[in-house]
This record gives C-alpha cells, structure tokens and sequence, in this order.
C-alpha cells in the first residue's frame, strides 16, 4: 500500500498514472551500457558516478587564485527534491561518502519513493546545500528501473553562490520574495546550464516555464558573473530561478522554439539550490 504522503504528492504534481506506477518501457535519460536490470520486486536501484565543482565555479576559483574545497570524505544524499521541498522526513532515499577522486556509490535507493525526479545533494561547510537532479520522470513519466550509472552531481561553493548573488541583484531577491531573502540560498533557487549535444555552453537560449506567472524570476548571468539580465543565455548557457522563499513550488521549464530539448520537471524551495543541465535529446552529454 502507498504511504498516504507518496499519494498526496502524486495528486499535487497532477502526474499521469503511469508516473506513479511501473511501466515495461526502457528509461531514458541515463547511461545503461553497464547497468544491471534490478529486481523489479523489490524496486531498488543503485547510483553511482562523480561528485565535483560546478565548472563555472571552479573556473571562478582558479581566476581568484582560491583553492577549490575538497569533497573527499563528504556524505552524498540520494532524495526526491519534491518531498524535501515539503518537508518529508522520509525524502531521503540512501547516502554514501565521496571518495579521493569524487566517486560515489548508493545503493538500494527504492524506486517507489520517487514522485518527480531523483537527485543528488551535497552539503558542507563552505558550500551551499544543492541538489543535482541524476534522473528526471518528465522523460517518459516512468520512475527509473535499472542502476543510474557515471552520474555527474555538483557542488557549489558558498563564494560562488554570492556571485551569483550578487550577478542577480540583492535588490530584486528582496522584491521576488517579498523581503524575506536577500541571498539565493535564503529564497532558494535554480542554477541551470544549457549545452548541446557535445555538452558545450549554449549562447542566446531563453527558458520558458509552464507556470507564466512565474517567468520574471529567471535571470541570465553575464559570461564574467558580475552581472545578469533576462534577456537570453550568454557564452556560459547559464540561467537562474528565483524562488518566493515560501512554500515549495514545483513547475516544468523547456527552451522557446526548440523541440530537441524535452520539458524537465523543476522545483524549488527556501534554503535550497536546485542543479539542472538542459541537453537535447535523452541522454546526458
């Protein structure tokens, strides 16, 4: 039986019924070649890959002359960000430490806990508490079925994040969240990337989200961070989200005028960043 929690979720989202039950459909979205097909009974799955600096970030480090924090020995959370939006003290799915070179492993992550999309956090001293979506429902609005396999999950230094903030503008946090947040973090917020198909930035994108009333919150940061418009995407391809710094909010954003790039479930919540990479196509590159 479905916790009453699981079918609240489900009902808020609206999600189709196939998004909250099995499917015998392959899943997109995630590398497979030397995954296992899991016991589909006990719907447990594995995630594995590498923990490391959002580029940009780290790119920003090394132009300051700051060493870039290590993340050795920190513990990876595997979770629905949907649940830890509401505050669901059973979001966590599964955690696992960081190794010497960034790799992570969790395993027995249950599948039947996952609503939206599945992400990876990581949180720190010196870093901002974000969550890297690792497989998102939006693809086919099936839950994953096999291990989630050479996940990439990033990690944003506090420094960044006040670039960021201060790109975006304390005075506009202030007016997005009705005076309740002057940082990113307070209000919480979305750090997207926009690449193609190789994986490289994508200049000139705009970002479109299903909710109209929520589409003056998105920001472009310039190509040297120090400053942002609404314009369209610079030489990084990076875009923000401004959350309320309320309530969570879920959403699906897409690009205007591109078929190749598939809508993606999105959220936010206050006190929480939200890493998402916009690609064509399925697969990550």
């Amino acid at each position: 039986m479905k916790r009453p929690r699981l079918v609240l979720c489900c009902a808020l989202l609206g999600l189709a019924p196939v998004a909250c039950g099995p499917s015998n459909d392959p899943d997109p979205g995630v590398e497979r070649s030397d995954s296992q097909v899991v016991d589909l009974d006990h719907l447990a799955i594995s995630v594995t890959g590498r923990a490391e600096l959002f580029p940009e970030a780290a790119r920003l480090l090394a132009a300051q002359g700051q060493t870039p924090p290590s993340l050795e020995g920190l513990e990876l959370t595997v979770e629905e960000p949907l649940r830890v939006g509401v505050s669901d003290p059973e979001a966590s799915l599964g955690r696992g430490p960081v190794g010497s070179s960034g790799e992570f492993s969790v395993s027995d992550v249950p599948v039947r806990e996952v609503n939206l999309s599945l992400a990876a956090t990581l949180a720190s001293e010196g870093l901002v508490r974000s969550s890297t979506v690792v497989f998102d429902t939006a693809f086919t609005r099936t839950r994953p079925r096999t291990d989630i396999i050479n996940a990439r999950v990033w990690a944003l230094p506090v420094s960044f994040h006040d670039t960021l903030t201060r790109a975006v503008g304390e005075m506009w946090i202030r007016a997005h969240t009705s005076d309740r947040a002057r940082t990113l973090r307070e209000a919480g917020f979305i750090l997207g990337r926009v690449v193609d198909a190789s994986g490289a930035p994508v200049a000139g994108a705009r970002v479109a989200l299903d909710r109209g009333e929520l589409a003056h919150r998105i920001y472009y940061p310039a190509p040297d961070l120090q400053s942002a418009s609404q314009d369209a995407t610079s030489a990084n391809g990076l875009f923000i989200y401004v959350h309320s710094g309320a309530a969570a909010e879920t959403f699906n954003l897409a690009l205007q005028g591109s078929r190749d790039y598939l809508p993606r479930s999105a959220g936010a919540a206050p006190g929480l960043g939200l890493v998402l990479t916009l690609h064509p196509g399925t697969l990550s590159p």
